[in-house]
């Protein structure tokens, strides 16, 4: 079973950036071998796919509410994922959640997921 911690998240205004981690605990093979994702929801809201990676970090995939503004990437070595957002925009308030899953293909859908963080607060004032 793989543990997801999320921490970054905070208070920024509009047009500013933010950085996103997660560290991923567990087995370390097991951990190397995931698609990992970013999903957010915000008040009110059903929860909504941000942007995904490919265990290999090669391949990434993006809302088009993000693309441009936010990548997604991992580093194997530690065990972590990273969300970089930039020109940030009220309607990006939401909380964040890293989520892993157990194959190494992409998906959107956060149904093929396996792990969830407990998420982290992301509050952009306009």
């Amino acid at each position: 079973q793989v543990q997801l911690v999320e921490s970054g998240g905070g208070f920024v205004q509009a047009g500013g950036s933010l950085r996103l981690s997660c560290a991923a605990s567990g087995r370390a093979f097991t951990v190397y071998a995931m698609a990992m994702g970013w999903f957010r929801q915000a008040p009110g809201k059903e929860r909504e796919f941000v942007a995904t990676v490919s265990w290999s970090g090669i391949r990434t995939s993006y809302a088009d509410s993000v693309k441009g503004r936010f990548t997604i990437s991992r580093d194997n070595a530690k065990n972590m994922v990273y969300l970089q957002m930039n020109s940030l925009k009220a309607e990006d308030t939401a909380v964040y959640y890293c989520a892993a899953r157990n194959r190494g293909e992409l998906a959107t859908n956060g149904g093929f997921y396996d792990a969830w963080g407990q998420g982290t607060q992301v509050t952009v004032s306009s």
